[in-house]
């Protein structure tokens, strides 16, 4: 567990320069979400004990557990067993998957084959969803996904400059299969939440070679918009896979 006394911050201090008429708890539970929201706790290292926290803060070991139970439920943190409690990180990598029909899903993730990786002007589309200027400087991955060496899908990954300038120092065997790990394990950047869309289209030549499909086939698009844990966006990408392999599953209660 991380050490207390090494732990920035003045404490009470923090809270009582919040508001007054907030509640106790709800400053306490301003305070732990900006810290989660600056980086300072990642996934990577568990949060301080709860005793240790409240002790800091000096508020009661059952209001510090009230808020952190708050957030946990709310998704900025996760507890795991006889490890502790963690800022919890998207599971964002296995999600496409739930829609495409390509063997058996807990077979594991599907294999990442990067095309290309290189600095490219942002498109109008991918600078709209990340607040960027359209042209501004970015880092662009084309890859193809694979199981068992079958195409599943093919994607366009648009990442901002320089937020990811560290990334370009690094061979895109580096990368892995999953890159939201990359993003962590190289930039410090831990995606927490993500917005798809969901069109529908024609394969154009390029996504039609690699997809093993004629380029008049119907193609199902995924345009994901990924955001830290303080909404800021930091990737987008367009996945196409073939639309006779798509499926939409809901259970509505």
């Amino acid at each position: 567990m991380a050490d207390e006394a090494t732990m920035p911050g003045p404490g009470r201090a923090a809270l009582d320069g919040l508001d007054p008429r907030l509640p106790l708890h709800a400053r306490l539970r301003e305070v732990l979400v900006a810290r989660v929201e600056s980086g300072e706790w990642t996934p990577a290292r568990p949060l301080p004990a709860e005793t240790a926290l409240a002790e800091y803060y000096e508020v009661a070991l059952g209001t510090m557990r009230r808020v952190l139970g708050e957030l946990v439920e709310q998704g900025l943190l996760e507890r795991r067993h006889g490890s502790g409690t963690f800022v919890r990180r998207a599971k964002l990598d296995s999600s496409l998957f739930r829609f495409f029909r390509y063997g058996d899903p807990r077979s594991g993730t599907p294999a990442g084959r990067i095309l290309s990786f290189d600095r490219a002007a942002l498109p109008a589309t991918a600078a709209e969803a990340l607040g960027e200027p359209p042209g501004a400087a970015s880092l662009h991955l084309h890859r193809l996904r694979l199981r068992d060496d079958e195409p599943v899908l093919v994607e366009d990954i648009w990442l901002p400059l320089p937020r990811f300038a560290v990334l370009a120092d690094h061979h895109q065997d580096d990368l892995g299969d999953l890159l939201y790990p990359a993003y962590e394990r190289h930039c410090g950047i831990v995606v927490a939440s993500a917005e798809e869309i969901l069109t529908v289209g024609t394969a154009n030549a390029g996504d039609a070679l690699l997809l093993r499909c004629r380029r008049s086939d119907p193609v199902v698009f995924i345009e994901r918009t990924a955001r830290t844990h303080d909404g800021t966006a930091v990737e987008w990408r367009r996945s196409v896979g073939r639309a006779a392999d798509f499926r939409y599953r809901i259970e509505i209660r």
